[in-house]
């Protein structure tokens, strides 16, 4: 099938199949006599487990490491695993720092009249310079 046709079956976008070729993430594509590229239905099954991949939040890195235990039949699952759980931990890492923001914005936007005139908290604090979030919320969490 061509580009077109791969995308749509993947759900992955023709310019995000070039990018994956060009960074060696799938093979290079055999091409048409006129040079248009043309995908077997191993190559979309890979991009469909590029797409689910992605959509988990594993970066390209891991997504690479994920792609050679799947080809590779005398893997382990282990290490499959081990890879799943890294995700998570980091998933959890940065569901506590989201919470950290929101809870900071909410705070901001109480502490804000909201009326006609020109005085903010929000915009203060946002004046103010980083105020680590991040270690804020690993302390309150309890990481």
């Amino acid at each position: 099938m061509n580009i077109g046709e791969a995308a749509k079956a993947s759900g992955v976008s023709a310019k995000m199949i070039r990018y994956y070729e060009s960074t060696g993430l799938i093979p290079t594509a055999g091409r048409t006599g006129v040079g248009y590229r043309v995908y077997s239905d191993t190559e979309v099954q890979m991009l469909r487990f590029i797409r689910r991949s992605r959509d988990l939040g594993f970066p390209v890195e891991k997504i690479e490491e994920l792609l050679a235990l799947w080809r590779d039949r005398s893997r382990h699952s282990a290490d499959v695993k081990r890879l799943a759980q890294e995700q998570i931990e980091g998933l959890q890492r940065k569901i506590i720092e989201m919470q950290a923001m929101k809870e900071t914005l909410q705070h901001l936007a109480d502490a804000c009249c909201g009326d006609m005139r020109p005085d903010c908290p929000i915009l203060v604090d946002l004046g103010s310079g980083p105020n680590s979030i991040k270690d804020h919320a690993l302390t309150r969490f309890g990481q």
